[in-house]
């Protein structure tokens, strides 16, 4: 293969999620060796340990020791930087003047692959940087309230509490504590009986439901009063008729949020099964990465031939169609967010054949791009 105009051999591996963890060094691993205020200064690692992570740690350093340059292709979001460059510091540690070369995609096609090889970049040094001061804060934040409350609880409560962890972590307990919350709302909630009345006119296939301007009531004596007052004149007058202009407006492009809300809504699928089926998409070539917060398409990327292949189906075909030829193309609504590495999730090559939960996944996001545009 060409790389940067020279005919290079190539050889691909891959690594599963982070390759390096962040710990505190043996001697402050037991709970009783320091103060848990002493967390926050201490010294951390950052060490492979994990068994299946040793093995794929030996496959680098095995594979690197002759090459001459490394091509990091993980996803291109912080987390993928991230490990893209503990996969560097592993090579480097073993071949220290090894070249480093970024590949920047968001679709597993080959004019995704071959743009993303034309265009190799540096790997963000401040990108990673950022990811492990979020892992740092988590490791130091979440082990030093962990030790503290769980150690301050046992000898409160040594009864109930004493063989107890009681677990801190940043993000979980304030979500924890939402949980609560609403768990306590609906605990104390008191149902109320009401009643209200409901007026419904209807000439051939026109049906109009007029709202009650008091909307309910809880007394069922003073609506039964309404309802027979109703009931002696019961041809109403119109006192008064006005319209305003309303717009409906076509959805934004997709992000990862807007993904799992559509998908729950209309399919009632759980956001862990919608992210789930969604990245199966994504490594089956079938739709862009899922994972983003962008709803802007970038100017760069030609729409023409993601909506020519819906033009084959059944469904919205010929919508599709009409958009290339009646409407002069592709004008998707633009929102107002961009994350700067991944486009909205859209469809990447057409399919009538999957199945399963990848059937209205895959639904969700080719016709949600249709209709933005």
């Amino acid at each position: 293969y060409q790389v940067q105009g020279v005919t290079a051999n190539m050889v691909m591996t891959s690594v599963s999620g982070h390759l390096l963890g962040l710990d505190f060094s043996q001697t402050y691993k037991k709970w009783n060796s320091c103060h848990p205020t002493q967390l926050f200064d201490l010294p951390v690692n950052k060490e492979c340990k994990e068994a299946n992570m040793i093995n794929i740690k030996k496959t680098l350093e095995k594979e690197v020791r002759g090459a001459q340059m490394l091509i990091i292709w993980t996803d291109c979001d912080r987390e993928g930087e991230n490990i893209g460059m503990e996969i560097v510091d592993v090579c480097r540690a073993v071949n220290r003047n090894i070249k480093v070369l970024r590949a920047r995609f968001s679709e597993i096609t080959r004019p995704s692959i071959e743009r993303a090889m034309q265009t190799l970049t540096q790997i963000s040094h401040t990108v990673s940087d950022a990811v492990d001061c979020r892992m740092e804060l988590d490791l130091r934040i979440g082990a030093a309230f962990t030790r503290f409350q769980t150690l301050r609880l046992q000898k409160m409560f040594p009864d109930s509490l004493g063989d107890k962890l009681i677990s801190y972590g940043s993000c979980q307990f304030p979500t924890m504590g939402f949980v609560v919350e609403r768990y306590k709302e609906i605990e104390n909630f008191v149902a109320e009986s009401f009643w209200k009345l409901k007026v419904i006119h209807q000439i051939e296939d026109i049906r109009v439901e007029f709202a009650w301007q008091r909307n309910r009531l809880f007394d069922e004596d003073i609506v039964k009063l309404y309802h027979e007052i109703c009931q002696e004149n019961p041809v109403a007058t119109v006192q008064n008729c006005h319209s305003k202009p309303k717009s409906k407006w076509r959805p934004l492009p997709l992000d990862t949020v807007e993904l799992q809300k559509l998908g729950n809504r209309k399919l009632r699928m759980s956001a862990k099964s919608i992210m789930a089926t969604a990245e199966k998409l994504y490594t089956q070539g079938f739709i862009s990465y899922p994972r983003t917060e962008t709803n802007i398409f970038p100017k760069e990327l030609d729409l023409n031939p993601m909506v020519q292949a819906q033009t084959n189906d059944n469904r919205w075909g010929e919508f599709a169609g009409k958009i290339l030829t009646e409407f002069g193309g592709p004008k998707p609504r633009q929102g107002k967010k961009t994350d700067e590495a991944h486009p909205p999730i859209h469809p990447t090559k057409y399919s009538n054949s999957l199945q399963g939960e990848n059937v209205p996944c895959y639904l969700c996001s080719s016709f949600g791009t249709v209709l933005c545009m």
